[in-house]
């Protein structure tokens, strides 16, 4: 787990929104009302941090792994940048007609309410993050699929994803710290 004063390296350092990104504030305001509130708010801006990251990073239809003589190319998903900066900006249109405030300033509540009738996904789990139909699914299938959540859940290291020495794979992971 990344200490609370530890930022992910390469993350976006300014308020400012480069064209492709997501609104700053509404992407915080979603990520509030729907990750658990016992990550507190570093916990939170550690995990939208990371979303950004990854959301930056991201190359939509992407050439996926093929066979080897394959003629059928799989692609990965399409870029879903248009469509989330407008259920954002739909979220923060309906807050303003419901409660008078933009999305981000409105109650968590309110805000659980509004994303409530707003999300459509469908399925027995999470999907990959960049296939969710919803922003907020993609914002809880990205931090539900991390490492901190795995540790969190079972309340001990296992930071999955990374590798253990020989000298302690014998061992039992440490409880997590904070």
């Amino acid at each position: 787990m990344l200490a609370d004063d530890e930022p992910l390296s390469g993350s976006p350092s300014s308020g400012e929104v480069r064209p492709g990104a997501l609104d700053p504030a509404l992407l915080r305001a979603v990520a509030e009302a729907v990750l658990p509130e016992s990550l507190g708010e570093s916990g939170r801006e550690r995990a939208v941090t990371a979303f950004e990251l990854w959301w930056e990073r991201f190359e939509p239809d992407a050439e996926l792994v093929h066979p080897y003589g394959g003629w059928v190319i799989p692609r990965g998903p399409p870029d879903r940048e248009p469509e989330w900066s407008a259920q954002l900006d739909a979220l923060d249109a309906v807050s303003r007609e419901q409660a008078g405030t933009g999305f981000a300033d409105t109650a968590v509540e309110e805000r659980r309410a509004l994303l409530a009738g707003a999300i459509t996904d469908a399925g027995p789990g999470f999907p990959e993050p960049a296939r969710a139909e919803h922003i907020a699914v993609a914002v809880m299938a990205h931090y539900f699929g991390s490492p901190d959540a795995a540790n969190r859940c079972y309340g001990v290291e296992i930071d999955k994803l990374s590798c253990r020495t020989t000298a302690t794979a014998g061992e039992a992971p440490p409880p997590v710290s904070g």
